[in-house]
């Protein structure tokens, strides 16, 4: 019986409960996936253990993690201690935006898959139930992909690359039911922006709200640590 390679993926890995999905719904696919996840100065810098864990129960080929020195930058109240998170909703884009974040992102995933030969990357944005970010909209990925294809040797020899975000128009509750459905242990995952050392979430920032209401409306427990009432 001939070999049949599989298909190479690099799947942006953060930590949180979409990514963790997307990696679920990639390996699922067949893909054999190579994760990659920023050290880029985010106060929650707690996520990376949280993507090791996952990366390491995925059995994924590899597991990269790039330092990025966003904090010096500022801008956000990711990476900037000055800043707090908002712990109510905020009209318009929130200070939790990351200036310019998914488009360097994607540029260094674009770089490995270019070494990898890995034609698709994948990555757990979404435009449904989500902050307001503008680097999550279906005409950036879109765009994305269209440089992708335009700045690279691959791309302009005819091996074009492919960005894509399954998660872009599905409700978080859809996102908990089919990551459910996969065998994701959400337990393994930190979403808020401001969780402790030991990965328990604050229960209140944007990130917090989204994800326990995506359990609620799923009808599926929800496994995440919130640290203790103040």
């Amino acid at each position: 019986m001939a070999y049949i390679a599989k298909k190479k993926a690099v799947v942006l890995l953060s930590g949180g409960l979409d990514s963790a999905t997307v990696l679920a719904m990639v390996q699922a696919e067949g893909y054999v996936c190579h994760t990659l996840s920023f050290d880029y100065g985010q106060r929650h810098r707690v996520e990376l253990d949280a993507a090791k864990r996952l990366a390491g129960s995925a059995g994924v080929v590899a597991h990269k993690v790039i330092g990025l020195d966003l904090d010096g930058m500022g801008g956000s109240a990711l990476t900037d201690d000055s800043l707090a998170v908002p712990e109510t909703e905020q009209e318009g884009i929130p200070i939790t935006y990351v200036p310019a974040r998914n488009t360097v992102f994607l540029a260094l995933a674009l770089g490995w898959a270019e070494v990898l030969e890995a034609q698709d990357i994948f990555i757990g944005v979404n435009a449904v139930d989500y902050s307001g970010y503008p680097d999550c909209r279906p005409a950036f990925i879109e765009a994305f992909e269209r440089v992708a294809n335009l700045a690279t040797k691959a791309g302009v020899e005819g091996a074009g690359f492919r960005i894509l975000a399954p998660l872009q128009n599905m409700t978080k509750a859809e996102i908990v039911a089919e990551g459910t459905r996969l065998g994701v242990d959400y337990s393994l995952t930190v979403s808020c922006y401001q969780a402790d050392a030991a990965g328990r979430a604050c229960g209140r920032c944007d990130s917090c709200r989204l994800r326990a209401a995506g359990f609620v409306a799923a009808g599926i427990t929800d496994p995440t640590l919130y640290q203790p009432a103040a």
